[in-house]
């Protein structure tokens, strides 16, 4: 019998009950009435709890909801809403150990990576609360005398936000809390398949939201699947910005629904992220990093590794070196803090594993370990694969592809021109890497004829963005940004503003025109 871990004392903190409400308002749980959800461990194949879903009606009252909560809340003080979420991260605090070994026991990653995201989460409280007193414009010089112009930014309104399974809370944080300090008010509509982590978090905050006498509807989640909400969120017109989190299949579509009513998107997609491992790279370093980002969340991060590109001096000796650590690695119940590796999140994603594997021998590509999906004893729930390496071509059909598995490919090259033409010839341009002591080569990738990714990084893996730095892609990775730097003002609409405090009327442009 696969152990739990004190799973069932971690739900009983988090209020998650054996039949749980769809929908919150933030201060206030709502009845709903749709067909009642179960959500699955894929640790082990068996039933968590209950999710009674929200109808596309019951969505329908929430904007109205949120609509009237947005003229309250854009009113409060940029400061007084960071405090608000400056409490936020100080709960998040108190239940990062319950909420960890959720987002663990629900999705599949390991105990330290639960941990790490709810980490996130509480990390970004503190980002926001800084940025809650600099919600900066900016002036600038008038070309009419006794004029002053300046930029300032105002609170959009209704902030979509529709995350995938594999960042089940951290992703809806870094959306929500700078939303928040934004003035912005925020619906939620996580992924179905880990519907019980998102209605933890709402019992994290629901406290702190009743304390601070927010109004109800700044924070609300709609609990449910496709079968109620579809499509309904891209076309609704109240909804002014929506970040979504997905398969860049979904994000055109998604983009496409939202773009025909001139709505603002934030399309973070998929990735097909490489690193280049140079003849003057650190191996060592290199090896960690790779595994890393290669086998995190069992291969199902944006951010994962998918291409090692090494050069023809070193690529042998670094390919066995490769291989004989993942032949080490162990797989298993992801709450076991022995487990490196824990179950993808269902069996369909382990299908599209083999199927993938199976497109890469059909291609001609070489499997050089693992590849296989584990049965029996712990691995019952059928969700449990070993990590695969591949050699490979970069040109193969399914290496074009972002395969959202632990699926690693090796490709070899001679230069650095052919390094670079490797790296940058995949749709996505989410993530990137460089492993090299050369000074010359490292500036090269970070140049403009290097890295074609919206994140380029220096002896340092793909995966395990900070948030301080604004997070998204280019190409098919959708071009949004989300998380720190300046992505806060993607969340408020930008205006111009002209004073005149003279007594004459110039026109702009020298133009005469007397009535």
């Amino acid at each position: 019998m696969i152990q739990d871990y004190g799973i069932q004392k971690a739900l009983e903190e988090l209020g998650i009950e054996k039949l749980n409400p769809g929908i919150c308002t933030g201060t206030r749980w709502g009845d709903t009435t749709g067909d009642i959800q179960q959500s699955f461990s894929p640790v082990n194949g068996k039933e968590i709890a209950g999710i009674q879903q929200a109808t596309l009606e019951d969505y329908r009252q929430v904007i109205e909801t949120a609509k009237s909560a947005f003229t309250q809340w854009r009113m409060v003080p940029a400061p007084h809403r960071g405090e608000v979420v400056r409490q936020i991260g100080l709960e998040l605090r108190k239940y990062k150990e319950p909420l960890g070994k959720l987002v663990s026991w629900e999705m599949g990653k390991i105990l330290q990576e639960g941990h790490g995201e709810v980490q996130e989460m509480i990390d970004i409280c503190d980002f926001a609360v800084g940025q809650s007193r600099q919600l900066c414009g900016f002036t600038m010089h008038s070309e009419r005398p006794r004029h002053r112009m300046y930029e300032q930014y105002h609170p959009l309104g209704i902030v979509g936000v529709v995350s995938a399974f594999n960042f089940p809370v951290a992703v809806w944080s870094w959306n929500a809390m700078i939303a928040l300090v934004c003035g912005d008010v925020v619906v939620w509509k996580p992924s179905s398949k880990v519907l019980l982590c998102a209605i933890a978090v709402h019992h994290v905050i629901t406290e702190v939201l009743k304390r601070n006498n927010v109004p109800e509807g700044v924070l609300n989640l709609v609990a449910t699947s496709s079968k109620y909400l579809g499509d309904d969120m891209f076309t609704d017109p109240n909804i002014p910005l929506i970040s979504f989190t997905g398969s860049t299949r979904i994000g055109k579509k998604a983009g496409g629904l939202i773009g025909s009513r001139l709505g603002k998107a934030i399309l973070e997609l998929g990735g097909n992220n490489a690193i280049i491992v140079t003849p003057d790279a650190n191996q060592e370093m290199a090896l960690r990093a790779i595994v890393f980002g290669a086998v995190g969340t069992c291969g199902q991060r944006c951010t994962s590794t998918r291409r090692i590109i090494i050069h023809e001096s070193v690529y042998n000796s670094f390919r066995e070196k490769l291989v004989a650590v993942y032949k080490n690695i162990k797989i298993g119940n992801p709450l076991d803090p022995s487990i490196l590796v824990g179950p993808m999140i269902d069996r369909g994603a382990a299908q599209v594993f083999l199927e993938a594997i199976e497109k890469v021998k059909k291609e001609g590509g070489k499997i050089l370990c693992g590849g296989e999906v584990l049965s029996g004893g712990d691995y019952e729930s059928g969700c449990f694969v070993v990590p695969c390496i591949a050699e490979v071509k970069n040109e193969y059909a399914i290496v074009q592809e972002e395969t959202f598995a632990p699926l690693l490919y090796l490709i070899k090259y001679s230069s650095m021109e052919e390094a670079l033409a490797i790296h940058n010839h995949v749709p996505q341009g989410l993530s990137s890497a460089m492993f090299s002591t050369n000074l010359m080569e490292t500036e090269r990738f970070l140049s403009h004829e290097g890295s074609d990714c919206g994140i380029a990084n220096i002896n340092i893996g793909t995966s395990g963005a900070e948030i301080g730095g604004a997070f998204g892609g280019e190409k098919d990775t959708g071009g949004g940004r989300e998380s720190g730097s300046d992505a806060w003002k993607a969340y408020m609409r930008r205006q111009t503003n002209t004073i005149n405090f003279g007594n004459d009327l110039p026109l702009a442009q020298g133009i005469e025109f007397n009535v």
